[in-house]
């Protein structure tokens, strides 16, 4: 039986060494006059030759080289994508220095300067100082108000109106009594400079006070008092307490009003001008 793609001799050949179970056993004088096909039977049947070393490294540099452009070509698409929406990549720090407005010619990055601890504290202090100030403008706006709007006059003690100015038991009375308890506070009817305080003949104790117009309004009778000579009063100002010292009849205040001139005048209408009434 002739094998088939061999020739008529070597199929024969082939045909005489058929093995028992059908497989062909190629003989000795087969593989010497087919050497060739040994090999291919070891190597396989397809396997091209290796190419010269030559060849080799010039397709190595080929394949560089293309991977080369084909980087370089991805890269532009990639600018050219990001130029379009209207992002510019910077080359370099002298670039980004320029885009933003900082740094000097040579491309180095701008040190900004840090916020120190002392002019934090230094800005605290300011606000607290200017929070001071303003505090104290309140309070100087608060004093000017209160003293446009202060009395400038007012009764020198509480109490009942006892006896008025002019002859009084054979004597002349030169002034006013206003009786209450012990200790009643009295107070100065008008701003002025004190001139006396201590003890006074007939008085017990007393105290003058000298108004801005050489006015002198007279205390007499008190118990006590919290007052010294040249100390400046309001209208109002606690001077003294009621009492019934020297020659007295009972607890109240005698009050006088002497004019400039040192004349000593009745201090009801005085008063009563003033707006104090009894």
């Amino acid at each position: 039986m002739p094998v088939i793609g061999l020739p008529e001799a070597e199929g024969q050949a082939l045909v005489q060494h058929r093995s028992p179970g059908g497989q062909n056993r190629p003989t000795t004088r087969y593989r010497e006059a087919r050497p060739d096909a040994d090999r291919r039977a070891r190597g396989g049947t397809h396997r091209l030759p290796a190419p010269p070393a030559a060849l080799r490294g010039r397709v190595a540099v080929a394949a560089v080289a293309f991977g080369a452009l084909t980087a370089a070509a991805a890269g532009n698409t990639l600018q050219s994508e990001r130029s379009t929406g209207g992002i510019t990549p910077l080359a370099d720090t002298r670039d980004a220095n320029a885009a933003f407005g900082v740094g000097g010619g040579d491309g180095s990055p701008e040190v900004l300067p840090i916020v120190r601890s002392s002019d934090a504290a230094a800005e605290a202090k300011r606000l607290a100082d200017s929070e001071k100030i303003t505090a104290a403008q309140v309070a100087e706006r608060a004093a000017k108000d209160a003293e446009a709007h202060r009395p400038m006059f007012v009764k020198p003690a509480e109490g009942t109106f006892t006896s008025g100015f002019g002859g009084r038991w054979g004597q002349f009375h030169y002034g006013i009594d206003i009786a209450n308890v012990m200790d009643t506070p009295i107070v100065a009817a008008a701003d002025g400079v004190v001139i006396d305080a201590g003890p006074a003949s007939g008085f017990g104790l007393w105290v003058r006070i000298r108004l801005s117009d050489g006015t002198i309004n007279v205390y007499g009778h008190m118990d006590t008092f919290s007052v010294h000579v040249g100390q400046h009063v309001r209208a109002g100002d606690q001077i003294a307490r009621m009492g019934n010292r020297g020659e007295s009849t009972g607890v109240h205040l005698h009050f006088e009003v002497w004019d400039p001139s040192g004349k000593k005048i009745n201090p009801l209408p005085w008063l009563n001008a003033r707006g104090i009434t009894f």
